[in-house]
């Protein structure tokens, strides 16, 4: 009864709907090609012309003496018949067809659309059952033309955190399953022991290749401080809900805090060291606030170890200032440089002379000069400097928790930067779930206390259905704290394993997409000078060829990677 009156006698559901298409595909598929036409009747017997559907759909509703005009004002407003779904018409108008118009309109889009052209995504290793979702695929070209760079042998250097890449391929990941003990064994010690992993360029049986297992056990590590098992250390932004619940003795205990920080500060200190004698390339700080990148000399195009920082509040800056910590704010300095170069141009183009862009505080000052020309500053009140202040401080204050308010610190400055966060208060959560827990430290080498962990993969095979029968699609899954030197040795790995035809969805932590800002150098570096000095940093070359290249993406990410014939082709 419930059912009577919840639908229409004439309703059916979608999957109905295509059930019924699927079957007189197959059936008109296999009848004979002299088969009678549906139109026939008792034995052969055609349907008279005034009596088939058609004809009684098209009967005209206008009196036959109607002027032109009344019967197309008519026929605009009813919109095309109802039979001409099942006739193969389109709905032109949407907003002119009726619901019923509609729906069979998107369900025979749907049915006519190739399975093989879409991939499921969801988090396979996400303990909440979440329904997937249905997007375009990763071969799929973004609609803006120029979001898609040409197509190159190697792809630039995306500096923000990965949580998840997920990679397609016409050909099986069956090598990345069920490692061996010894090849998992073998993995870890030629990570411990930066022993580089040579692939040729095509592996005819990747599944009995012991070299491609043991190369993808090597790039799974990863080395992070501190380690609780049971509580995600990354992200640590917007990260309560995951903590929340979770067991944390220390967040009652000071001298467990103290200890932990101690620590924690230890373990900082040396990673720094690394860092400085060149034994290690990067590595990144993530608290509940903000993340901080660390490079470096040479990496990323710079000459000096370089601190990026994102976001960031006045507050923060503020105190930076105050330790003596010299920065810029170079998406800011970007902007402002972009603009004065327009009004130039514009001076330019109008004949004016040409003027001389001061400082800040000489516009202040002599912001108001025009009135003085015009012979009004007597009876306009100009504002003092404590407005100015206000207002800058206000403009200031906008930047806060955005893009532009990343940090850039240069040189010895970074040092001074190490121990302002080891005392500053503001890195550990004073209340909440994160209360007392010391900031997530993430580095591709070891380090003083730190704990050794592997990425989670997972490969699967899904069967599509593609025209009229079923096409296996394959696809491998890493997910956690991916960094970016992880990306490039994967694909490099993919490369050979699936003779140069795969695609990668990158799903980036957003909070640190901004680290793709340029820290251009001061002076021109040689790069095979710069090679040779981080020869010994745990990186195989190649990766390290990619990660001192300047940056070049800016704000942007690279959220597709495709290779087709052994070449490279990115979308933002």
């Amino acid at each position: 009864m419930s059912e009577a009156l919840a639908y229409s006698p004439s309703f059916k559901r979608p999957a109905d709907v295509l059930r019924l298409r699927r079957r007189r595909r197959r059936r008109r598929a296999r009848s004979p090609p002299g088969a009678p036409s549906p139109e026939r009747r008792n034995g052969g017997t055609p349907l008279p012309a005034s009596r088939t559907p058609a004809a009684r759909r098209k009967g005209p509703r206008t009196p036959p003496g109607a002027p032109p005009e009344r019967r197309r004002r008519r026929e605009s407003r009813k919109g095309p018949a109802p039979g001409a779904a099942d006739a193969g018409a389109s709905c032109t108008f949407p907003g002119s067809c009726s619901p019923r118009l509609r729906r069979e309109a998107a369900i025979r889009a749907l049915s006519s659309v190739e399975e093989e052209d879409f991939v499921w995504e969801g988090d396979l290793f996400s303990d909440e059952q979440t329904v997937p979702t249905l997007t375009d695929s990763p071969r799929a070209p973004l609609s803006t033309p120029e979001a898609k760079l040409p197509a190159n042998t190697d792809f630039p250097a995306d500096w923000s955190m990965k949580t998840r890449i997920l990679f397609t391929s016409p050909y099986p990941f069956t090598w990345a399953d069920h490692l061996k003990a010894q090849e998992e064994a073998q993995g870890i010690v030629q990570h411990c022991r930066v022993i580089p992993a040579t692939l040729p360029q095509s592996i005819q049986e990747p599944r009995s290749c012991t070299e491609l297992r043991c190369a993808f056990q090597q790039n799974l590590v990863y080395w992070i401080h501190p380690s609780l098992s049971w509580i995600p250390l990354f992200p640590r932004m917007g990260a309560d809900r995951k903590i929340a619940g979770k067991s944390s003795p220390w967040s009652q205990d000071e001298g467990l805090q103290q200890m932990l920080m101690s620590e924690w500060a230890l373990s900082f200190t040396s990673l720094y060291n690394l860092l400085k004698a060149k034994l290690c390339p990067y590595f990144y700080l993530c608290t509940s606030q903000f993340t901080v990148l660390f490079r470096a000399a040479g990496v990323a195009g710079s000459d000096v170890i370089t601190a990026v920082m994102s976001p960031t509040t006045r507050g923060l800056r503020e105190a930076m200032r105050i330790e003596g910590i010299e920065f810029s704010l170079p998406l800011v300095e970007e902007a402002r440089s972009s603009r004065k170069q327009k009004m130039k141009e514009t001076l330019q183009d109008e004949g004016e002379e040409q003027k001389e862009f001061e400082s800040d505080e000489d516009e202040d000052d002599e912001g108001f000069s025009w009135l003085q020309e015009m012979g009004v500053q007597d009876k306009i009140k100009k504002p003092d400097r404590i407005s100015i202040k206000l207002q800058k401080e206000k403009q200031e204050v906008r930047l806060d928790h955005k893009p532009e308010s990343i940090v850039l610190v240069k040189g010895l400055n970074t040092f001074t930067l190490l121990n302002f966060l080891i005392n500053c208060k503001s890195v550990v959560a004073a209340a909440g779930p994160q209360a007392g827990l010391p900031p997530t430290l993430l580095a591709p080498v070891s380090f003083r206390g730190a704990a050794m962990q592997m990425l989670k993969a997972r490969s699967m095979n899904v069967k599509s259905r593609s025209g009229s029968g079923f096409k296996e699609r394959y696809s491998l899954e890493i997910t956690g704290p991916i960094m970016p030197h992880s990306v490039h040795s994967l694909t490099t790995l993919l490369k050979s394993a699936q003779r140069g035809a795969f695609s990668g969805v990158l799903y980036a932590h957003e909070p640190t997409a901004v680290f793709n800002t340029d820290a251009r150098a001061e002076k021109v570096l040689n790069k095979e000078t710069v090679r040779k000095d981080l020869e010994n940093c745990g990186l195989h070359q190649d990766t390290l060829k990619q990660l001192i290249q300047t940056a070049v993406l800016g704000k942007s990410v690279i959220r597709q990677l495709n290779m087709s014939d052994y070449r490279y082709t990115w979308t933002f």
